[in-house]
């Protein structure tokens, strides 16, 4: 049966979707407004990226052990508040005339906590909600709409911004962030009771989680191509909006509709997951699609105020493509072979390490912006995002699918 008929499921994806809309918008107007109005350097905006992901180096690891310990709807529900709140101090500060770069910094910071304890919480939700057959339409629909607001939000955001002021789009994320919040509350699945046994404090259970995934082979690769990719994604992050301002000489509205583009790959990937999936199963999308997608994000680079505009476009819509198909096959795997007792600290333990990449890249691209320039930090970002899929190439995931069972004998014995 299609999770289209999955009642709880819808409550799931379309509060998702609103949040993601939100999300994206955020991601797009905090950048231009730090760039716009606080007049920020190369490397306050690399500090700037580096805060809104810093919380998986920070928090990463224990959040798992508490989302083990807890129901996880009631973390989503109080992350999405708190993200709220948090956001919707940017546009009262600005209207009052009191926005500093120092704001936008700790808001990143705080809004980037609450997000790691709500994507701990949700990755590991989704297979109590919907079962774990169906975890690979699960994580397709969620996402495809993932994908759509990657597509219309930047957009939606630059025009905001050109139109009304970035802290208007801002004030949109935040409200994104209370209607997924009450599509939430709605949801009448019953989860299983944590176990509240056998506990052995806080710095084991956080080994314990360790354990499973470093002890894994092909979980190991995933986790290396991952954080590789976001370290070097970081760096991009860093000086991509200086990129296309500075050295393109785009518009705040023109900015939105190019970084669409990613978008437009993301949505093509998640319409297309499900062949990937009957053609190839649920192994090989993984390292496939890293290493026909990510080098075409050397074509950025190459960009220009001229027809090359349409290199920056179709190496954005390769990278999309690629990471929203490796993003669903990695993560339904993942979900799959793991014990439910481990899903949040398996979850933790690899966002600490591959979204804790992301904070460093942030700060690594400020620096090398400020040294060595824009255009040549964004090649540094796009070479070492291609060669992160070596990892997974090279990995025993090109063996072909890995049973359960043999998973568990990895665990024990790696």
């Amino acid at each position: 049966m299609s999770l289209r008929s999955h009642r709880d499921f819808r409550l799931l994806w379309v509060g998702d979707t609103v949040s993601q809309f939100g999300a994206t918008i955020g991601r797009t107007v905090l950048p231009l407004l730090a760039v716009g109005a606080l007049a920020a350097t190369p490397f306050e905006m690399g500090v700037l990226s580096a805060a809104g992901s810093a919380a998986f180096l920070l928090i990463g690891l224990p959040a798992g052990v508490w989302v083990d310990r807890m129901s996880r709807r009631p973390v989503m529900l109080v992350a999405d508040l708190a993200r709220a709140l948090l956001l919707l101090s940017i546009p009262v500060a600005w209207w009052l005339g009191a926005l500093t770069l120092a704001h936008l910094v700790v808001v990143a910071l705080l809004v980037g906590a609450a997000t790691v304890m709500f994507d701990v919480a949700y990755q590991s939700y989704l297979p109590a909600l919907v079962g774990r057959e169906q975890l690979v339409e699960g994580n397709s629909k969620l996402e495809s709409s993932r994908a759509v607001a990657q597509v219309s939000g930047p957009a939606l955001a630059g025009g905001l911004a050109q139109a009304l002021g970035a802290a208007v789009g801002v004030l949109a994320t935040g409200v994104g962030y209370l209607v997924s919040a009450l599509f939430l509350l709605r949801i009448r699945t019953v989860e299983p009771v944590p176990e509240r046994t056998g506990r052995t404090g806080l710095r084991h259970e956080v080994a314990e989680g360790l354990r499973f995934v470093f002890g894994h082979p092909s979980l190991r690769a995933i986790v290396a191509c991952t954080g590789t990719s976001n370290f070097f994604g970081g760096i991009g992050a860093a000086v991509t909006v200086l990129f296309l301002v500075r050295e393109l000489g785009l518009s705040e509205g023109a900015v939105g509709l190019l970084l669409s583009a990613a978008g437009a790959g993301a949505v093509l990937g998640a319409v297309t997951m499900g062949r990937w999936h009957a053609r190839f199963g649920p192994i090989t999308p993984i390292w496939l699609s890293a290493l026909v997608t990510f080098p075409l994000g050397l074509l950025v680079p190459l960009g220009a105020p001229d027809w090359r505009l349409a290199l920056v476009v179709l190496g954005e819509v390769g990278i999309g493509y690629g990471v929203i198909v490796y993003n669903v096959a990695q993560l339904s795997y993942r979900q799959s072979i793991c014990p439910d007792h481990l899903l949040g600290r398996m979850n933790a333990s690899i966002r600490f390490v591959v979204w804790g990449a992301l904070p460093l890249g942030g700060l690594a691209g400020g620096a090398l912006g400020e040294g060595i320039g824009i255009t040549p930090t964004l090649w540094v970002a796009m070479a070492g995002q291609a060669l992160s899929a070596l990892w997974v190439v090279l990995s025993p995931l090109r063996r072909g699918p890995v049973h359960h069972e043999e998973d568990e004998e990895d665990v024990v014995t790696g």
